[in-house]
């Protein structure tokens, strides 16, 4: 069976998807194709899950980025799933976009419709970092940020720091003492203090509204598990 072939119908982004199982009068042939764009697959009242375009596995949302066609033609990723259109969905890895775009992924799910190039790798790289280093200024704004060696001691030391941040070039010798402290007061505490070191200074400068930011603390929050989330989708999509 070809996609030309697969249902049309689409549900609105964030509602429940139409059934397509049996008594629905899908055929296993048929599931194969439900789900190139936002319809998705039945989920039975589980996490939302879309099927990948380019691995046509199924996994949860949170593991894709959306993508739909832009009035002028062009294939753009909508990192928040928000924009209006019909959706395609991709594992959120570089390298399963360069698979995506070599097997004309985005052309099939899309009807024919949609440019899509190698340049997309790279606005989508941008659009992530952009993300997560505004989720990081919000969770400065919410109080949840501290800065400076002693103060980020000071803040593992009592127990409520969820994130440890260094940045990129911070010397080895502060990350390494930093590092196990954080190991040690999560042991006793029974949890894993997360640990990011993959953002340059001068980002975090600019995130955080202060110069030369080598080390931080992001203590439990909302604000801070948001910014843990979506740098966990960054560097997932900078792995290779």
């Amino acid at each position: 069976m070809t996609d030309d072939t697969a249902p049309q119908e689409t549900a609105p982004h964030g509602a429940a998807p139409a059934d397509t199982g049996p008594e629905a009068g899908f055929t296993d042939a048929d599931q194969a194709d439900v789900g190139l764009t936002d319809a998705g697959l039945p989920d039975a009242g589980r996490a939302p899950t879309r099927l990948c375009i380019a691995s046509r596995t199924v996994r949860p949302v949170e593991d894709l980025l959306r993508f739909v066609v832009a009035p002028d033609g062009t294939v753009v990723p909508d990192i928040h799933a928000r924009l209006p259109g019909r959706g395609a969905w991709l594992t959120a890895r570089r390298a399963v976009l360069a698979e995506a775009l070599k097997r004309k992924a985005f052309s099939r799910a899309f009807k024919g419709k949609g440019r899509a190039g190698p340049e997309l790798s790279d606005l989508v790289g941008q659009l992530l970092e952009k993300d997560a280093l505004a989720s990081l200024g919000i969770a400065k704004k919410a109080g949840q940020v501290v800065t400076g060696n002693a103060k980020v001691i000071e803040a593992l030391q009592s127990g409520k720091v969820a994130v440890l941040m260094h940045a990129s070039e911070a010397a080895p010798d502060g990350v390494g003492k930093l590092d196990a402290l954080a190991r040690r007061i999560g042991e006793a505490d029974g949890r894993e203090i997360a640990r990011i070191g993959s953002l340059p200074g001068a980002q975090l400068d600019l995130a955080l509204g202060r110069a030369n930011v080598v080390h931080a603390a992001l203590l439990a929050h909302p604000t801070s598990a948001g910014f843990l989330a979506r740098m966990k989708r960054l560097e997932g999509w900078r792995a290779e």
